[in-house]
């Protein structure tokens, strides 16, 4: 009798394994939980599914996986810190520091604080986001028309000039670097206007759009495709850009339940991953927060 019962057992077991789709065990989840109360704003992917995100009010580092879903805070963060965008540079982490007016800069692994930078000592500032390109990290600022750069010789500001024009709100935001590093690619927030921009010099130059991408946050270059997340409108713009960089053409908008307030971007494989900041919910200690995943829109 007592066999009889192990092996209809083993034949339950083994239906259930056998019914299960292939790859269910390896599928990446849908949406990835934050710490609660964490306020998140940039997100970084590295090579093998790693990825980091930085809480706002605290300057907290987060390091989890997009294949399992799981991580751990390895930076608390402190007084005077802030992480909006988040830069992988092999195995540190280059931070927009907002309302700091700072740089920092961490150990990808351990979580340590490498190197805190001043970037600006103006009060009416937000550096915002972080691309490293060359050997040299640049930084965005949404209410000066700086780009600043760090590099081996300390921090330089670097004034925006050509055809970009700062008004009321916020101004450049997300940035990204062609593939070879000689140019930076910019949106501005409040005109929903993308730029060129020349690292050396500042120069900016109009990258002319089929319809603007106003609330444009975060962004991702990858070829000819350039993704804008528009916040505001918890939507992604998926853009074709002509070789030269001169015009693009909106040609969708990609949309996921899981959307709540996105702000920055980055990619693992054809999967997206955007940072849910819940800008239009009131931050609380037990507020949830999470990373959306989605499906690359190739722009053809």
């Amino acid at each position: 009798m007592r066999r009889l019962t192990l092996f209809a057992a083993w034949l339950a077991v083994a239906a259930t394994v056998l019914a299960a789709p292939l790859g269910a065990a390896t599928r990446f989840p849908e949406r990835i939980a934050l710490p609660r109360g964490f306020q998140p704003e940039g997100i970084a992917i590295g090579k093998g599914g790693t990825f980091w995100a930085g809480s706002i009010p605290t300057g907290a580092i987060y390091r989890g996986s997009v294949k399992t879903g799981t991580g751990t805070t390895i930076n608390p963060g402190g007084p005077g810190r802030s992480s909006i965008g988040v830069e992988l540079d092999h195995n540190r982490l280059v931070v927009a520091g907002g309302m700091t007016g700072k740089g920092f800069v961490y150990d990808a692994r351990s979580g340590d604080l490498l190197a805190t930078h001043v970037l600006t000592t103006e009060t009416d500032t937000f550096v915002n986001d972080a691309v490293v390109a060359r050997g040299a990290a640049y930084f965005t600022d949404s209410r000066q028309p700086f780009l600043y750069r760090l590099g081996s010789g300390g921090v330089t500001a670097i004034p925006l000039t050509g055809d970009i024009r700062y008004v009321s709100g916020f101004n450049a935001n997300g940035i990204d670097k062609t593939r070879n590093g000689k140019l930076l690619v910019i949106v501005q927030s409040n005109t929903g206007k993308l730029f060129r921009v020349d690292p050396r010099t500042g120069r900016t130059t109009e990258i002319v759009l089929s319809e603007p991408v106003v609330n444009g946050d975060g962004i991702l270059l990858d070829g000819r495709t350039l993704y804008v997340v528009q916040n505001r409108d918890n939507k992604v713009a998926v853009i074709r850009l002509d070789p030269r960089l001169g015009s693009g053409r909106v040609v969708t908008h990609i949309t996921d339940p899981d959307f709540d307030f996105p702000t920055t971007i980055d990619d693992f494989g054809n999967r997206l991953y955007a940072v849910n900041a819940r800008f239009t919910t009131p931050p609380t200690p037990m507020t949830d927060y999470s990373v959306a995943k989605f499906r690359k829109s190739r722009a053809r």
